[in-house]
């Protein structure tokens, strides 16, 4: 992709296959982002990444810019530009619940996490960093490209005390996941690796999400609720009931363009995270100018659509931060 002005920060979105999650839908309904919280940003160009599936959960990689609609508020926007974007530096933020609540699970979720960085960090060009809560938010491990420092970093986990998913959330996105410049060279993953509890943690869900926003991040989730606890059970898949932590972590996701995956066997973590592995490889991008620009420091939902080809699902972050004069 060609550089593009230094004034802009855009929000990017990294975005999924269809690949099926585990989960029987709730009659939760989700508590809205308070959407008048205003945010500093100079964004006059808004650059999203998604990926585009079929029914079936493939992968399409064949679409041409014609293809594509953009809208905000029901206009049709002017795509500036699109390309694949798949060869784009990885910074990925692991995030591990090290609370009492997924002691039980801990050991398989730590297994595939580490088989996962390995699958995907390419040496001299992606980094990833770890972060664990518990009753405090803690930096384990900086950005790296050594996979083997990774997964000796995540060994060392051990789990107890309390759960701080927000506090972690944003101290990822605000002191580490906004680092590396011009912001659009870089794509930006978060992984939350717990059961979505919060009972420790000074910033409110709606701040953390602001941040992840801010950082262009999209979250995927493995949730620890019920990942290990059937492995000596029939290889059947069961039904999903959410908790109230899966709800979270549903909601965290769904607002960045990610996915929440219900492992119940190890063998299920390691095909959840594979299937993240071939999300993040499998992305385009579109930049656009807002027409009309307002300057509100507000959110603008924004949609991207295949309009010709029912057939087709897009994954994409539901919209950007304008800049604030």
């Amino acid at each position: 992709m060609s550089a593009f002005s230094s004034r802009r920060n855009f929000l990017a979105g990294l975005a999924g296959s269809m690949a099926v999650a585990r989960h029987s839908a709730g009659a939760w309904q989700e508590p809205p982002i308070d959407r008048s919280q205003t945010i500093s940003l100079d964004v006059t160009r808004v650059n999203i990444l998604f990926t585009v599936a079929d029914k079936k959960g493939r992968f399409v990689n064949n679409l041409l810019k014609e293809d594509l609609e953009i809208l905000e508020l029901k206009k049709k926007q002017t795509i500036l530009e699109f390309s694949a974007e798949s060869e784009l530096p990885l910074r990925i933020a692991i995030l591990v619940d090290t609370s009492n609540s997924i002691r039980a699970r801990f050991h398989f979720e730590i297994e595939a996490a580490r088989a996962f960085l390995e699958s995907v960090i390419r040496k001299g060009r992606d980094k990833a960093l770890i972060y664990s809560f518990d009753t405090d938010a803690e930096l384990v491990q900086d950005f790296t490209d050594d996979t083997e420092l990774l997964g000796n970093k995540l060994h060392d986990l051990r789990p107890g005390g309390g759960t701080a998913l927000y506090d972690a959330m944003q101290a990822a996105c605000r002191d580490r996941m906004m680092l590396d410049r011009p912001m659009h060279n870089f794509r930006r993953a978060m992984i939350i690796i717990g059961d979505g509890e919060d009972n420790a943690s000074s910033q409110t869900r709606d701040q953390a999400m602001e941040f992840a926003q801010k950082a262009d991040v999209v979250i995927y989730a493995i949730s620890t609720n019920n990942s290990g606890t059937l492995r000596d059970q029939t290889s059947e898949r069961m039904a999903h009931q959410q908790s109230d932590g899966d709800k979270v972590l549903q909601y965290l996701t769904k607002e960045t363009g990610g996915l929440t995956y219900f492992p119940f066997r190890a063998q299920d973590l390691e095909q959840d995270f594979e299937n993240i592995a071939n999300e993040l490889r499998s992305q385009y991008s579109i930049l656009f100018r807002p027409e009309p620009l307002k300057t509100d420091g507000r959110y603008h939902p924004i949609e991207v659509r295949i309009p010709r080809r029912g057939d087709l699902v897009v994954r994409a972050r539901k919209g950007y931060y304008a800049p604030k004069e």
